[in-house]
Order: structure tokens, then C-alpha cells, then sequence
């Protein structure tokens, strides 16, 4: 039986043992943390949100970002640091800014995210793993007509592209979440994507992480990766392609040690950038700060906090109901990997939550959370075989490419959406099989 270790215990990582396990792969992830979904996974916005594809890098965000320079508050924050790193990612993002670009970027996510929500639904029904989900759809709603306009062209084209996400009139919009009610007059248009949902993607990485170890997958919990070793000997006859013998791990802060699999997949978001650079891969992977803040729901009124999933356009926040709890969570903010809170974004979250709905939520009750989001220049994950030289989606280097390393990182805001697809896809291609969906793997002909 083919061994394959996959690093990383996020929601990716252990979608990923899941679905190679389910293809009868031996399987053993390894994480840092004690748990699972202790990171990036932790307390984000709770989305498996395919019509909120459209990329960060777009033709309005240079300027957008160049407004929100200095205001500590802004829903996407640059940091100008002398960092080398930032400063090339910063400059690929902005080539990514083109109508061109951005509409192909959305193309890719919008497939991605179709496929993924149909293998979450599937595993759900085959599993019967709970997690605070809801079905009720995902809402975007608009207070100002700048941007209400601008949304418009993006609905189309995932429309035609087979995502549900269609233009509601206010009224309508109401009937479908009455938590609206008392902004009505506030807003100025939504758009509705039924079919889109919501749900607890740390509870259901914990609970699908159990569900691994009942199906014999192993996990190496409180176990840092130091090092990829790659074979030093010279390929066999016929083949360029390199390989990695090992990894140098280090279980419990004890001495470093050596482990071994046939394959490997890199899984670890923001920090698989740092351990593939040695082996000449350069990952365009950035980390982007994102905030969360998650408030107990009003016993005394919990109709006046939304059931329906929503996403709040103009101050780039999303919200889902977590049990008695509502989860808000966006804002980026590119500041190395920066974790500290801001209380300046923080208390920005609660002043919009308490403008919207004031009455549904304890505002004293705030949790309040951030992670590094792995973003890639273009917002689309890199998923598929490993190359050495600069990596994007689609990419291939038959030349210099890897027989046993393979990635599943780069997911940024839609890690939690693209979860199952990525990990379902990925079995895939290991099995020397094509997944049904139109995206542009890493290293695929």
C-alpha cells in the first residue's frame, strides 16, 4: 500500500487524508499544533461561499488599496515593509489586476467551487458528519450603489459559468432573511445564491479528523516539519524527475528525527512557502492577516440576527450562524505573519455588526480571532505535482518537476470552499486520474 504523508492538519490537510484514504492510500498527517484546525482554520467565516469568487486582484482594487493605505480600518490593509517577499508578491498581485485576468482567475474558482460544494455535500450525506451547518444559501447585500453596480457583471458571469448567484430586489431579500428588516431602508440591492451554505469549518475538520483515525489514518500531533530531504542520487535512466527520500521532523520539541513515506503533500497554507524554497520551488504564496469575531446571539430577540449567510460587500465582511453564535469575519491585511490583534480592526468589525444588527448579538461577547489566509497573486489555489521555479496554476516543468511531491496550498479566503474539491482532485491525480472539473492543476499536461 502506497504510504503518503500529508503536512498540515487544516481543513485542507485532513480533507486530503480523507479523501486519499477513502482511495486506499496508507496515510499519516503531521501538525504542528495538538489538534486539528487550530490555525487558519480555526475561527474563519464559516463559508462555502462559491458565488464570493470573485478575486482580490481585480481592476478596481490598485486604487481601492491606495485609498486605504493609511487608514488603519480598511477592509484590505497593505503594511509597506522593506520585505523582499512582499514586495515581488505585491507586483504579481498587481499584474493579476487586469479585466483579462481577473475574469479568467474568477473562471478557475467559480469551476473549483462548483465541484468542491457538490463533494462536501456528497461526503456529508455519505458521512453524516454535523458541524452547525446551514443550507439557507449566501446573501450579499449592498448599502451603497457604487458597489451594488460593480457587482452586477460578476453575478452574470457566474451565472453563465453555472453558479446560481442571481440579483434580488429588497423585498425579496427581507422575505428571505427578516433579520434585514430594520436596515431596509439602508439598502440598495442583494444578490441571492441558494444553494451556497454555510457551517462550522472547525468543528467539522475536528470531526472529520476523527472520522480519519477510525478509518486508520494516523496523525503526528505536536510535531514540527524542519526539513524536505531530496534523493541526491541521479534520476534513474529516462526520467528528470526529483524525488524526496524523507522528511527531518521534530516530534514534542525532542531531538530532530527522520521520517519516511512514498509521497508527500504540502498542505500547510501560508508555511509551505518557507520548507519548498530549498528545493528551488518558489511558491507565490503571501499570508493575509483576516479577522473574525464571533458574538453570542441575543436570547431575548435571536430572530434579529441573520439565519442566512451573508456577505457585506462594502466593508468586505461575511457572517454565519454558528448554533447560538454569529461569526463575522474579512478584512486583509498583508503584514508578514504579523499575528497580533489590531484593536483598531477589531473594534471596526463590532462598529459595522452593531450598525446592522444591533439587537441581535451581545457586543460585549466578542471573541475575537485573525489567521494568515495563504493567498496566491491571481486567489487561485496551487493544487496538483510539484516543479521546481516559479509555480502558478497551470503551470508544468517536466524538466525539473517532482515524482512524490505534491501541493494543496494557496487557497486564501476560499480554503474552507475549495476544501473538498482540492482534496478530492488531488486523490485523483495521485491515482493517475483526471478530475471532472475545468481547472488548471499544477504540473498536469
Amino acid at each position: 500500500m502506497t504510504h503518503v504523508a500529508v503536512l498540515g492538519a487544516g481543513v485542507v490537510g485532513v480533507t486530503t487524508a480523507w479523501y486519499l484514504r477513502q482511495a486506499g492510500f496508507e496515510v499519516t498527517v503531521i501538525e504542528r499544533e495538538s489538534q486539528a484546525a487550530m490555525q487558519t482554520s480555526f475561527a474563519n467565516g464559516g463559508q462555502i461561499s462559491v458565488s464570493h469568487a470573485t478575486p482580490w486582484a481585480n481592476p478596481a482594487t490598485p486604487l481601492k488599496a491606495l485609498k486605504w493605505l493609511f487608514k488603519e480600518d480598511a477592509p484590505l490593509l497593505f503594511r509597506l515593509r522593506s520585505d523582499k517577499a512582499q514586495l515581488r508578491w505585491t507586483m504579481q498581485f498587481l499584474q493579476e489586476c487586469t479585466a483579462q485576468r481577473a475574469d479568467a482567475n474568477l473562471v478557475q474558482m467559480v469551476h473549483l467551487g462548483l465541484y468542491s460544494r457538490a463533494a462536501l455535500q456528497s461526503l456529508r450525506a455519505e458521512i453524516g458528519i454535523d458541524y452547525e451547518q446551514q443550507t439557507r444559501g449566501i446573501m450579499h447585500f449592498y448599502t451603497s450603489q457604487a458597489e451594488f453596480n460593480a457587482a452586477i457583471a460578476p453575478t452574470e458571469r457566474m451565472q453563465e459559468l453555472g453558479c446560481e448567484r442571481y440579483v434580488i430586489d429588497i423585498n425579496t431579500a427581507v422575505d428571505l432573511e427578516p433579520a434585514l428588516y430594520p436596515i431596509a431602508h439602508q439598502l440598495v440591492g442583494a444578490t441571492y445564491t441558494s444553494k451556497d451554505e454555510s457551517g462550522n469549518a472547525h468543528l467539522f475538520t475536528q470531526r472529520l479528523a476523527k472520522q480519519c483515525q477510525q478509518a486508520g489514518v494516523r496523525f503526528l500531533f505536536d510535531t514540527e516539519i524542519v526539513a524536505l530531504n531530496l534523493d541526491q542520487a541521479a534520476p534513474t535512466s529516462g526520467s528528470c524527475q526529483s524525488h524526496i527520500h524523507s522528511l527531518t521532523i521534530r516530534p514534542n520539541g525532542e531531538d530532530s528525527q527522520t521520517f519516511s513515506a512514498d509521497s508527500y503533500v504540502l498542505a500547510l497554507g501560508s508555511y509551505s512557502v518557507a520548507l519548498a524554497k530549498p528545493l528551488g520551488i518558489n511558491l507565490p504564496i503571501f499570508p493575509a492577516k483576516g479577522y473574525s469575531a464571533t458574538y453570542q446571539v441575543n436570547p431575548k430577540a435571536p430572530h434579529l440576527a441573520p439565519f442566512v449567510s451573508m456577505i457585506d460587500d462594502e466593508f468586505k465582511l461575511v457572517m454565519s450562524r454558528l448554533g447560538d453564535k454569529l461569526r463575522v469575519a474579512g478584512t486583509a491585511e498583508f503584514n508578514g505573519f504579523n499575528l497580533a490583534l489590531n484593536p483598531v480592526r477589531c473594534e471596526a468589525i463590532t462598529h459595522r455588526i452593531k450598525q446592522l444588527f444591533p439587537r441581535g448579538i451581545i457586543a460585549d461577547s466578542v471573541d475575537y480571532w485573525t489567521g494568515l489566509r495563504p493567498m496566491t497573486p491571481s486567489n487561485v489555489p496551487l493544487i496538483g505535482r510539484a516543479h521546481r521555479g516559479y509555480i502558478k496554476h497551470g503551470s508544468t516543468n517536466p524538466q525539473a518537476s517532482f515524482d512524490n511531491l505534491w501541493l494543496n496550498s494557496g487557497h486564501g479566503t476560499l480554503g474552507w470552499t475549495h476544501s473538498c474539491g482540492s482534496a478530492k482532485a488531488l486523490s485523483l491525480l495521485m491515482q493517475g486520474q483526471r478530475p471532472k472539473v475545468d481547472f488548471d492543476f499544477v504540473g498536469v499536461e
